[in-house]
């Protein structure tokens, strides 16, 4: 609409402060994902509305500080510097304020135009904290604050009005100047004068006079005089820290929170002995040095519990539906006719896609236990109760939180080991991160265990199946870390945010979205391959004059898989894989898997209803019990659990390490890793009798 104005704004907090919440709530659906230039780090942008003005949103990676010691934090400062938004909001956890502050006292010296979103203030004042944010305002230099629950939208229309206030100059806030210790003084005013000298400058003077005795070498990209004063910044620096012996960034931390402390004692209305309250006693028992380990293992194996019992019920509907509509399409052609047309529909798609597709009420139950996990605070205390198990074999804490998002997925959980600043822990973590299960793995699993495992089992084997891959992949970083990355692990620092109690539209919100992104893989990545199988599965037509071989079945359609380029591959590659247990159908299944890991089920959901088509129908589960045994499906989990990470696992690897001989390392590392367990476990399993 023209005379509108348009404003652009920075939507900046540190991890765990509700940002993600406030942003959905500002737009709705009026976002897209892209990544920032130059770098891998993801940015989120929307469109809010408002009567008089178009607010584009910008939501920058999570960050403690503008201090850039991470890819998020270098991201968040580069923007605010170079772009310079109308207007910053920074999301602050009312309930975890002197904390959230510390990067507003960063925005504050460099003069951005703040809004200050307090959001979680109904957590804050439950837990015994009401702030007078009015002379909180007053203390940050007049600075719009706005308490908020965004989860239950309240405070929204408010905050995006502060913010149209603030980007239309009809609110301005007056300028703060920290004080810091008279030592710093003197050495801050010398680089000030030099500095306010200089025409154009993209932050007050006192500002970039800080981030230069922070050590802020990158700051000559923002403007090139920058260089001149480098050298004075790093004399200034040395003679600070042979007066005090601590680096000046820790003293110029210590003066920051010493002003936020002060701050929040003014505007704190009530005693801080609330402090010792529910999350605390909490902590006290979920975060135990002895039990702690043993409640997170039993809340994991409650979610596969639940995950089983509850999903069986949805997902047998679905199986039986998938089948009626197999069979209602088989019936539009008689029998003694086949049809390509009649079996790409009912055996490649409906057979192929649909197969994957019965496992979302799994998915959905998966998902949601996770999301009540993460937004209750819980996952933080796991990656803490871990931390102390991983230090002791000489690990990383940090390593656990990608790990924990590797259970949804294992690209973005190597996008997280942007985390670790120390490389070579990185690195470690990156490689073995495909060694916990991701939910394109879980279909396998909910194919496999319920086939051949009883239902009192199928918990605990799903639940062994998890736990066997943190350790192989715990194991694993272990023998990096003596091998190829050898050095001292860094120290793991982690936030743990106050408990929530989720609510259900973020819970719901979260297994949405994940589910959904289930879905339209099922419906674009997995429908193509599907269909791509299937015509292997049916491509060459086997001539009706072609003698039947000797290993063939009697059916046709079994002597027509066997003529395939699907079966004469399978054939092929069937003496590989046959000291695994795996026949010539779960040989083409793995090689598929590839692509993605649900087309492994798709190919057995395929192969088995060609096989399969001319007789009474029947589950796939139950096709599956027929034709094998418990032995060579425990096989299958362990080389579907190690082997073969996803085309997209090894191009993030490729994209974080910088080197595809690391994706090629991987790849090949983990599939000969999964081979060597899958044939251990089956020729032990016969030897003992098993098979």
């Amino acid at each position: 609409m023209s005379g509108r104005a348009v404003y652009h704004v920075a939507l900046a907090g540190n991890p765990n402060s509700g940002k993600t919440t406030v942003f959905n709530a500002l737009t709705g659906a009026r976002q897209h994902v892209g990544n920032y230039p130059g770098v891998t780090v993801e940015i989120k942008v929307g469109r809010a509305r408002h009567p008089a003005a178009d607010v584009r949103i910008i939501d920058l990676p999570g960050a403690y500080s503008l201090i850039p010691f991470s890819p998020e934090e270098r991201v968040a400062r580069d923007y605010i510097l170079r772009r310079r938004p109308d207007v910053v909001v920074v999301v602050l956890d009312a309930s975890n304020l002197e904390r959230h502050l510390f990067l507003v006292t960063h925005l504050l010296e460099l003069g951005a135009p703040l809004v200050l979103a307090a959001n979680m203030a109904d957590v804050a004042r439950a837990r015994g904290r009401q702030y007078d944010w009015a002379r909180m305002s007053r203390l940050l230099g007049d600075v719009p604050i706005v308490p908020m629950t965004a989860s239950r939208g309240v405070g929204i229309a408010e905050l995006l009005e502060a913010v149209t206030d603030v980007a239309s100059r009809r609110r301005t806030a007056r300028p703060i100047r920290l004080a810091y210790r008279p030592e710093f003084e003197v050495e801050l005013a010398a680089l000030e004068t030099r500095l306010e000298g200089v025409a154009t400058l993209p932050a007050p003077a006192r500002g970039l006079a800080v981030k230069l005795l922070e050590g802020d070498a990158e700051l000559a990209t923002f403007w090139p005089a920058a260089a001149e004063w480098e050298a004075s910044a790093a004399a200034a620096r040395a003679r600070l820290q042979a007066r005090f012996h601590e680096t000046p960034e820790t003293l110029l931390a210590e003066g920051r929170y010493g002003f936020i402390s002060g701050a929040c004692q003014e505007a704190l209305t009530l005693s801080p002995e609330a402090r010792h309250d529910r999350s605390d006693r909490l902590d006290a028992v979920l975060t135990h040095g002895v039990w702690g380990l043993p409640i997170f293992l039993a809340l994991m194996y409650a979610v596969f519990q639940l995950t089983f019992r509850l999903g069986q019920y949805p997902m047998g509907w679905l199986e039986n539906g998938f089948e009626l509509l197999r069979a209602w399409i088989n019936g539009w052609w008689p029998a003694a006719s086949p049809s390509l047309l009649r079996s790409l529909l009912a055996d490649g798609i409906v057979g192929g896609v649909g197969g994957v597709l019965v496992f979302m009420p799994n998915i959905l139950l998966l998902f949601l236990a996770i999301a009540l996990l993460e937004d209750s605070g819980y996952m933080a205390r796991a990656a803490f109760i871990m931390d102390r198990f991983m230090h002791r074999l000489g690990l990383h804490g940090k390593s656990f939180i990608p790990m924990l998002v590797g259970f949804g997925c294992s690209v973005p959980a190597i996008m997280a080991t942007r985390i670790i600043e120390n490389r070579r822990d990185r690195m470690i973590t990156m490689l073995v991160i495909p060694l916990v299960s991701c939910g394109a793995r879980f279909p396998i699993y909910a194919l496999i265990i319920p086939a051949f495992f009883p239902p009192a089992a199928q918990g605990a084997a799903m639940w062994l199946v998890y736990l066997f891959g943190i350790a192989l992949a715990i194991l694993a970083a272990r023998l990096l870390r003596a091998t190829l990355f050898r050095g001292e692990s860094v120290p793991f620092v982690i936030e743990l945010p106050p408990y929530r109690m989720p609510t259900p539209r973020g819970l719901l919100q979260h297994t949405w979205e994940r589910g959904w992104l289930y879905v339209k893989k099922a419906g674009t990545l997995i429908l193509g391959i599907s269909i791509l199988l299937w015509a292997l599965s049916a491509f060459p037509r086997r001539p009706a004059d072609r003698a039947v071989t000797a290993t063939a079945a009697v059916t046709p359609a079994a002597q027509q898989l066997e003529y395939s380029w699907a079966g004469r591959i399978g054939r092929a590659l069937e003496p590989v894989f046959r000291p695994a247990g795996f026949d010539w159908r779960i040989t083409t299944a793995l090689l598929g898997a590839f692509s993605a890991k649900e087309v492994f089920v798709a190919q057995l959901g395929i192969v088995f209803a060609v096989d399969n088509a001319e007789e009474d129908s029947s589950t796939l589960r139950g096709r599956l019990r027929a034709a094998y045994t418990p032995l060579t499906a425990v096989s299958i989990l362990l080389f579907c659990l190690i082997a073969t990470p996803c085309m997209a696992t090894l191009a993030a690897t490729r994209r974080e390490s910088g080197a595809w001989r690391w994706a090629l390392f991987q790849f090949w590392g983990l599939t000969l890793l999964g081979y060597v367990l899958a044939v251990l476990a089956f020729q032990a399993g016969r030897l003992l009798g098993c098979a």
